[in-house]
């Protein structure tokens, strides 16, 4: 009786050990990347995020004086509080922040303390822009503060995703910024000539001057609250939804 023999054939040790090493490498290389792209979010997050918004803290208050370029720090008003509050509201609805991405159980008490100081210093950050934008007194405080505020509200009460809300605050910032140091800043500009020549020279500026209650500052307290917006909205941009890996 014939019978059938199978023939199996067995591959050498040596390369089947080299074939588990390729596939350990190939293995190895995604999870490599992936602890990279963790890292850098966390570096981004818990470091470059809060140096950017303290950073609009500082600069967002500190005006230059007209005479000598002197530092002055200006305070924010209440309302630029108020403001702020609103606009994290507005965040959170349009979910450029989920809350449940920063703040959950399953996180440790270290990430939710870390993710609150990174909300707290936006929140720092945004009131101090507000303080950058808005007149410091007068009529101007008045009319650019109603103008946030129907702004705000309206944004509020829409459906907005998060990039035509950054459009939005984007076009909101940069009108109040050329409102405040493009238009009104001329209308003050300081000038070294006495008083009375003033007035027979350009009674229009002096006459606004005197009726709008204008600060005035140095030409380089515009360049400073430019840079300010910027690192702002920058820094607003690269926020993360959520802090869940």
């Amino acid at each position: 009786m014939n019978r059938e023999v199978e023939v199996i054939d067995v591959e050498p040790d040596g390369e089947i050990v080299a074939e588990n090493h390729t596939r350990e490498r190939a293995l190895s290389v995604p999870e490599q990347s992936g602890a990279a792209a963790s890292d850098q979010r966390t570096v981004l997050t818990y470091v470059v995020l809060p140096f950017a918004f303290l950073a609009v803290t500082l600069l967002g208050g500190l005006r230059l004086a007209s005479a000598d370029n002197a530092f002055i720090f200006i305070k924010p008003a209440l309302i630029c509080l108020v403001f702020a509050s609103v606009l994290m509201l507005i965040l959170v609805r349009s979910r450029l922040i989920e809350i449940g991405g920063w703040f959950c159980e399953e996180f440790s008490t270290l990430k939710n303390a870390a993710n609150g100081a990174v909300l707290l210093t936006l929140f720092a950050a945004s009131a101090q822009l507000f303080n950058s934008l808005l007149p410091e007194k007068g009529l101007p405080f008045w009319v650019v503060g109603f103008c946030f505020t129907w702004t705000l509200w309206n944004d509020l009460c829409a459906e907005f995703d998060a990039k035509r809300l950054l459009r939005s605050l984007g076009a909101l910032f940069a009108m109040a910024f050329v409102t405040k140091y493009l238009v009104l800043a001329n209308l003050t500009a300081p000038d070294s000539s006495g008083w009375l020549k003033r007035i027979f020279d350009n009674p229009a500026k002096e006459a606004f001057t005197w009726l709008l209650d204008l600060p005035q500052y140095s030409a380089g307290t515009g360049y400073i609250q430019f840079f300010a917006a910027i690192i702002y909205l920058l820094g607003l941009y690269l926020t993360p939804r959520t802090t869940q890996k």
